[in-house]
């Protein structure tokens, strides 16, 4: 199996840590997107979206970082703990739930204050104006609220008592937005111990490989500073924070 992935990204992350949890043996291939390289000819004939992660098994190849969780977990399913993606209907219901609802909230939110404090004072040239950041911070502490009454309430992970691919989706979105220094386990109890929790459940080991890139994001202006791909991105930003 190969893995085409960048751990800046969060469903790179997420699909990166389920495999090396699940003990899936797989192939690495960075594709460096603050390079450009997803604009290449050559990954373009791997994924004519030009967006990682893409999954490569044998023939078969697969885009998008939640098809590729349930693709593994399925695969892997009679070798694999049950806790993972639960067989039970209701279970496994929960667990599809949260992927559901967290791409267009947690992520969303999470992704948006990551852009504007990480990425558009380098491609844009300027701070974000206030009150952008604001409204994004207010939209992500809102999607943080939401994750902590509706889907964890008073259990140890999102579905019941032990870490499932809902909760490796959750932190990795979380920690988008704390790469940038903003704290969004301050006053959090429940989250932080959540946090905790999902750290020993994989392996303090483990966590801190996927999320080594990311917490060095501060670097970010130096890397893009001759980048030809800046000034293609500007209208993107344009129109994302106009």
């Amino acid at each position: 199996m190969e893995l085409y992935l960048d751990l800046h990204s969060q469903p790179c992350r997420s699909v990166f840590l389920l495999a090396k949890a699940i003990g899936i043996p797989f192939e690495f291939k960075l594709v460096e997107l603050f390079a450009g390289q997803q604009y290449s000819e050559e990954f373009g004939k791997i994924n004519v979206m030009r967006k990682v992660p893409v999954m490569k098994d044998g023939s078969f190849v697969l885009t998008e970082s939640v098809a590729i969780l349930k693709y593994m977990l399925q695969k892997h399913s009679s070798s694999l703990a049950d806790h993972w993606y639960p067989a039970d209907l209701q279970q496994r219901a929960r667990v599809n739930e949260y992927l559901s609802w967290q791409h267009m909230n947690l992520r969303a939110h999470g992704s948006k204050v990551f852009l504007l404090k990480a990425l558009f004072p380098v491609i844009m040239g300027s701070e974000v104006p206030k009150e952008k950041m604001d409204a994004a911070v207010q939209d992500l502490n809102q999607s943080l609220q939401m994750l902590e009454d509706k889907f964890l309430q008073n259990k140890p992970f999102i579905v019941g008592d032990k870490i499932s691919v809902a909760d490796l989706v959750a932190i990795v979105e979380i920690i988008q937005p704390v790469a940038t220094g903003l704290d969004v386990f301050e006053g959090r109890q429940k989250l932080t111990a959540w946090r905790e929790r999902v750290k020993k459940a994989l392996g303090e080991k483990l966590f801190a490989e996927a999320h080594e890139v990311i917490m060095k994001v501060g670097s970010l202006p130096q890397q893009m500073q001759n980048n030809s791909n800046l000034e293609m991105l500007k209208p993107k930003f344009q129109k994302l924070f106009s």
